[in-house]
């Protein structure tokens, strides 16, 4: 059998390797302090923590020996052309990874344009998800042993994926009313009633303004990872100010490009995305957390293009003008207040969060005094899909749907 062929990603490539390549230009647009040989060449320079620490390590090592600011700059220089070595290893071992997720479709049990809702079986108590709109829904069912819905299909739950598939042309003209009470709606009349409602991240603010329009179709309200507060995301007012950019870019396909999603994500962590490929380069690639961080990449990779009607409510309305918080965010007239939610409820605060901050998703669970809020020991992915996921939400998840 022949190998597959290389992979386009990380998307998109040239950001990412400007990001790596970025501390060695900054390096070299910043000039060095003078100074005689001592700690203090590397001060102020870099700017960030980490950057400070190995700066003063290297001046520390060098000052015995009566180094001068140039032997210095030549020891920086040297470990930033070895740091662009280990990311281009380690974007290289991520290309050509023979590793790719082989899992089985399950049947869809409704359909509407893009949009499907999977059936996992059993004939436990229905637990309907809702993904975000700006991902593949299958990061909640990535690869073999790292699926959350067939691990509570395994342990007595029916679990219901709404995929809301690629946008075609109708759905590029969608707002978050027309998906909402619109597509969303319309599958969970398709669904058995006395279902859970579980949102992740984006899918969480869907799921919640979903079960407060149709109460009678919804039984419990499990939100992962959903933010609320976004004036207490340090990053709002940078995304909210590239939105007109954005416009003219979103104005021939009607929608925001995956690339420049992408994009947006990175620039959250910026100097992340180099360090977790130069340490993918470092694994055992026939390991399985090798395989576990490549059909991650593989998901991130694969995005979906967000409608600019979306965009716009997202970036301009929650970003910018914070309207969930505020009490002005409204679909199809209808206000989205948590407290009108009545029934159980069950939220997942991840403490290492860095796409919604738990600052932001904190006010939520103040919002809903009843919620029972739980507190997981991972980022934003790792939660749902890293290789600690079953620890920090699968079970303490399984164990609030048994008793719901």
């Amino acid at each position: 059998m022949n190998p597959p062929p290389p992979r386009r990603g990380p998307r998109p490539l040239p950001l990412h390797l400007m990001l790596g390549a970025a501390r060695g230009m900054a390096a070299m647009m910043n000039p060095l302090p003078s100074a005689p040989a001592s700690p203090s060449w590397s001060s102020g320079w870099p700017r960030s923590k980490a950057g400070q620490a190995e700066a003063a390590r290297i001046a520390a090592s060098l000052a015995p020996l009566g180094a001068s600011p140039e032997a210095f700059a030549d020891a920086v220089l040297r470990r930033l052309w070895r740091e662009d070595a280990a990311l281009l290893r380690g974007l290289a071992a991520y290309r050509r990874h023979p590793h790719a997720r082989h899992l089985a479709e399950p049947p869809a049990i409704w359909q509407e344009g893009s949009a499907r809702l999977l059936d996992y079986g059993g004939a436990g108590r229905p637990v309907f998800f809702v993904p975000s709109l700006v991902n593949r829904a299958h990061v909640l069912d990535l690869d073999e042993g790292a699926s959350l819905l067939r691990y509570l299909a395994a342990h007595g739950m029916r679990p219901l994926l709404l995929d809301w598939g690629w946008p075609g042309q109708a759905e590029r003209r969608f707002t978050l009313t027309d998906h909402i009470a619109g597509r969303l709606e319309r599958a969970l009349m398709a669904a058995p009633q006395g279902l859970v409602l579980a949102g992740y991240c984006m899918g969480g603010l869907l799921a919640l303004a979903a079960a407060i329009r149709r109460p009678d179709r919804v039984a419990a309200l499990a939100l992962l990872a959903t933010p609320w507060d976004f004036a207490a995301d340090p990053q709002s007012a940078g995304i909210t100010r590239l939105l007109p950019g954005f416009e003219p870019l979103m104005e021939p396909m009607g929608a925001l490009s995956v690339d420049l999603l992408q994009s947006l994500f990175a620039m959250l962590d910026p100097y992340a995305i180099p360090e977790k490929f130069r340490a993918f380069g470092r694994l055992d690639q026939a390991s399985s957390r090798a395989r576990r961080f490549v059909v991650l990449e593989d998901w991130l990779n694969d995005g979906v293009p967000l409608a600019a009607p979306v965009a716009r409510e997202a970036l301009g309305g929650w970003y910018g003008e914070n309207t969930p918080a505020r009490g002005a965010w409204t679909v199809a007239g209808l206000p989205v207040r948590p407290a009108d939610w009545r029934g159980p409820a069950f939220l997942a605060i991840p403490v290492r969060d860095r796409i919604v901050p738990p600052a932001s998703a904190l006010p939520l669970a103040a919002g809903m005094p009843g919620a029972v809020t739980h507190f997981a020991q991972a980022g934003h992915i790792g939660m749902v899909a890293g290789q600690s996921a079953e620890a920090v939400l699968w079970r303490p998840l399984l164990d609030w749907l048994r008793a719901a």
